[in-house]
Formats: C-alpha cells, sequence, structure tokens
C-alpha cells in the first residue's frame, strides 16, 4: 500500500491528464478554475505538437459540411456514427475562428484568404494549416500561450495519472504522482498507443497506460481493433524510435508514389489504408518505395515544407533533388474509450478526449486532418457539459482507500514492439493473434501496457471482416452487416485468469 498527501485546494476540480490539444482545448473552453497534470506544461512529448498536414474544415469554395461529412463517412469503411460526423464537420468552420481567436497564425494566401491544401479522400482542398507543416506545434504554442493568461487554469507537473477510486460506476477522486485529488469530475486526454510499436511517427511514451488504468477501472471501450498506420513516414536506419512523418499534404501537392524501379503502384490520394497496404506489399517483395517530390504544384519541397525538410537533411537527404524512401508507421488509434457526443465515458464523472477517445467520428479509418478537428471541438462541448452539469454535491475528501503499489501496473517498461509489429500490424490472422495474446495475456495483470494491447488483439480476433485499418488475410472480405464492438474489462477477465 503507498501513502499519498491529500490535495485538498483542488477538491471538486475538473482535473485534466494530458497536455497536447485535447487537454488544452477542454481547459480553455471551462468557465471554472481547471487542474492540468502532464508532463510538461508547453505540448512537449504529445502528438498534437508533431502534427503535420494541419485541421480540416469546409471554408473554401465549393465544399460545405455536407461534402466534408461525405468524405469522412467515405473513408470510415461504414462504422462511423454519421450524425456525430455531421455534429463535428458542421462545427468544423467555428473551430477555425476558434484557432484564429487564439492567436494561431494560420497561412494566408496574397489576398489574404486562408490558405487550403488538399489531403487524400477529401474531394476538396479544406486543410487550414500553419508554417508549411508546422501546424501542431504552432498550435500548441498558441493555446499554451493563452491558457498561461489564464488565472483559473492551473498545473501540476512533471506528475501523472495513478489510478481512480470508482465505487459504483461512479468516479470519487484519483490518485496522482503528486497526491489523491477528491473529484468527480476528470477528463482523459492522454493520447495514443502508437509507442507499443516498433515503427511509429508520435512520441514513444504514448502506450496506452492511462487507457488501461480507465478499462480496469470499468470503463468500456469501442473500435479498439482499428489502428491507423500513415502510408508514408521517413524510412531510414539513422533513426531509433520515432519515425519523422512525410505528410499527406505532400502527395495532395503532386509527390508520386514510384518503386525503385520508377513504377507507380497505387493512386497517392487514396485513403491511408489502402495506399499503406499497397507500400506495405511491395516492401514485402523486396522492392523500396520512394516519394518524389521534384515537380510540386506550388514550387520547392523545402519552401512548402520546411518543417519534413529538417527532418530529411537531418539524415543527410535533401528532398529538394532526392526521393524520400517511405514506409508505413503506427500513426493513430481509432478506437479508445466509448464515449458520448458530451465527451462522457462509462464511469460517470469520466471524461475522455482526443486519441484515448472513441467518438465515432472516424469509423474504421479516419480521413486525414480529422484528428485535430476532434479534439478541438470535443474539449469545448466536454467544457461546456461540466460547466452546466456542475453539481454542488458534497465530496468527501477523507474516506479513500490506500492506493495499492502501482509502480509495476503503469511501468512503461514494454519488450514487445516486434510482437506487436508482426501480429497487430497492417496485415492479421488469427493465428498470430491467438500467438499474442497467449504471451501478452498473463503480461496484462502487472502492467497496463499489456492490458491494453491485449484489448486490441481481442478486438481484432473478434472482428472476422476486413473494413478499413483492420485486415485480416484469413477474413479478407468486408460483412456487410457487421457492426461497432463494445469492450469491457469482464470481456477479459475469464482470459486472464
Amino acid at each position: 500500500m503507498t501513502s499519498l498527501p491529500l490535495l485538498t485546494q483542488y477538491t471538486g476540480w475538473p482535473v485534466i491528464i494530458g497536455g497536447g490539444l485535447a487537454a488544452y482545448s477542454t481547459a480553455l473552453h471551462l468557465k471554472s478554475p481547471c487542474l492540468i497534470i502532464a508532463p510538461h506544461i508547453g505540448g512537449e512529448g504529445t502528438s498534437s505538437a508533431l502534427a503535420r498536414g494541419g485541421m480540416s474544415a469546409a471554408i473554401g469554395p465549393n465544399d460545405s459540411p455536407e461534402c466534408h461529412a461525405q468524405d469522412t463517412i467515405k473513408a470510415g469503411a461504414g462504422l462511423c456514427d454519421e450524425k456525430i460526423v455531421r455534429h463535428f464537420t458542421n462545427a468544423g468552420p467555428k473551430a477555425v475562428e476558434t484557432l484564429l481567436k487564439w492567436g494561431v497564425p494560420l497561412t494566408r494566401k496574397e489576398n489574404g484568404q486562408l490558405a487550403l491544401h488538399l489531403e487524400a479522400a477529401h474531394q476538396h482542398p479544406r486543410i487550414v494549416f500553419a508554417g508549411g507543416d508546422q501546424t501542431g506545434s504552432l498550435i500548441m504554442k498558441s493555446l499554451v500561450k493563452m491558457a498561461q493568461k489564464e488565472e483559473r487554469i492551473c498545473y501540476l507537473t512533471p506528475h501523472h495519472l495513478l489510478d481512480f477510486f470508482v465505487e459504483d460506476n461512479e468516479l470519487k477522486g484519483l490518485w496522482t504522482s503528486a497526491g489523491y485529488i477528491a473529484t468527480n469530475k476528470c477528463i482523459l486526454a492522454t493520447g495514443s498507443i502508437g509507442g507499443l510499436y516498433t515503427h511509429t511517427t508520435i512520441p514513444l511514451n504514448n502506450r496506452g497506460c492511462a487507457l488501461g488504468l480507465a478499462l480496469k477501472s470499468g470503463a468500456e471501450a469501442i473500435d479498439l481493433e482499428f489502428t491507423q498506420f500513415h502510408p508514408t513516414a521517413l524510412k531510414t536506419d539513422k533513426i531509433k524510435g520515432r519515425l519523422p512523418l512525410i505528410s499527406e499534404a505532400v502527395r495532395g501537392a503532386g509527390a508520386l508514389l514510384l518503386t525503385n524501379e520508377g513504377k507507380r503502384f497505387i493512386d497517392e490520394l487514396a485513403p491511408r489504408d489502402i495506399v499503406g497496404r499497397a507500400i506495405s506489399f511491395q516492401i514485402s517483395q523486396g522492392k523500396g518505395v520512394f516519394l518524389h517530390t521534384q515537380h510540386l504544384d506550388k514550387g520547392r519541397f523545402s519552401t512548402i515544407f520546411p518543417g519534413i525538410t529538417a527532418s530529411c537533411l537531418a539524415v543527410g537527404l535533401n528532398p529538394d533533388d532526392e526521393p524520400i524512401p517511405v514506409q508505413p508507421a503506427m500513426h493513430y488509434h481509432m478506437g479508445g474509450l466509448k464515449v458520448d457526443k458530451h465527451g462522457r465515458t462509462t464511469i460517470s464523472g469520466l471524461w475522455a478526449n482526443g486519441e484515448v477517445a472513441c467518438t465515432g467520428f472516424h469509423g474504421a479509418n479516419r480521413l486525414a486532418s480529422n484528428s485535430l478537428l476532434e479534439a478541438l471541438i470535443l474539449g469545448k462541448w466536454i467544457a461546456q457539459d461540466i460547466d452546466y452539469c456542475s453539481d454542488h454535491h458534497t465530496i468527501n475528501q477523507t474516506r479513500y482507500p490506500p492506493l495499492k503499489n502501482q509502480t509495476a501496473f503503469l511501468s512503461s517498461d514494454w519488450a514487445f514492439h516486434s510482437l506487436m509489429e508482426s501480429h497487430l500490424g497492417i496485415i492479421r490472422y488469427e493465428e498470430g493473434l491467438k500467438e499474442f495474446l497467449s504471451q501478452i495475456l498473463p503480461e496484462s495483470k502487472k502492467n497496463s501496457c499489456a492490458l491494453t494491447a491485449s484489448f486490441i488483439a481481442w478486438a481484432a480476433l473478434n472482428r472476422t471482416e476486413s473494413r478499413g485499418s483492420h485486415w485480416r488475410n484469413d477474413y479478407p472480405q468486408t460483412n456487410l452487416s457487421a457492426r461497432r464492438l463494445n469492450y469491457s474489462i469482464t470481456d477479459l477477465k475469464s482470459l486472464m485468469e
């Protein structure tokens, strides 16, 4: 058992776990005092700060929120919640206004209108961006600056979540590395699970630990089997760990995908899952795949994409003169904690936003640049829900059980990257999924990463079809009657025993 101090100054406050766009959008939209708990307060180490392309919104000529919704639903391969999709796409233009109000320096054309990128599977250019390909970094800098002006926003850093105190499916409080906070309002905004994989474009510390804690506490999850691999990460043996992302906007600007034999093999603007599988197949046949960027529509590569250029130059590659070697890498998790349109999970008092949450917006395959849109808008809806529903019930500060030793369970140690890549990668099959579970399930009682990974494998095993980002070699057809799949800890308990 572990004894932690009682942090009475934050009793009853909304506590936001995370430091990316999902966290800061929620904090800035809240009217009440709130607390952000994160390793850093400046957005460092988050997927948001790494976002290259931009944010989608139907603000261009001949575009509309309904057209944006249709593109999202088509990419989602039949599993989007269409009502939720339209809620988000209708809110897109206002979300752009919010970014401008918060000081984000979105790029404009010479006539003063916002510049728009075209990206894969979008019918129209609708991606607002900043700094060429540094949108996420500039968004985070602006939001952090705004938040630091707000006295009602407080911080505990560098700290992290240890566990939830849940009784009768109601949040009573939470343990953090700084102490215990009695509250019935927690917003989980802890990001992705990409760090479980060998090749990923996101921070390596994003390994689904907080998702595992919520699942252990009884929260339901949905769509966990849908893990999106970005088709074009920089392929290099000079980098160990997170691979630089070669944005979808590069292909939208006219770059071509060619093999080392000079053959074009795929429509560059097809949905990510299709392009990713096509590249993976070429690599499996012993071929190299390259993005040829020497004849882009809008000028020199280094001028349009300075951030990507810097990443290439760091490994000795000049994209103005040389093709860029690429490979798929784990990029985004469509699944997560099941939430409604207010961001409420199935545990009363626990909300979730960003990649740890699943609203139904993305379906089986996320449309490019929809993730920043979702995190920004859902942050607003969560804040409105908390402000509106803020209760005045007395919160018991003194009655809480001592924390069991969580050190081992919360460890981010993970020795199964290659196993995850082999059996839960772009191509899956029953034998591999069962082999994965046989090795990882015994670890899931003592490691939150293993618990999260076990849920993903179990969901992939139970979806006996191929759809969107989930491809089963043994079930290559799409089942037209298939539905979204929910899971909770009870689904795994019998397997874990």
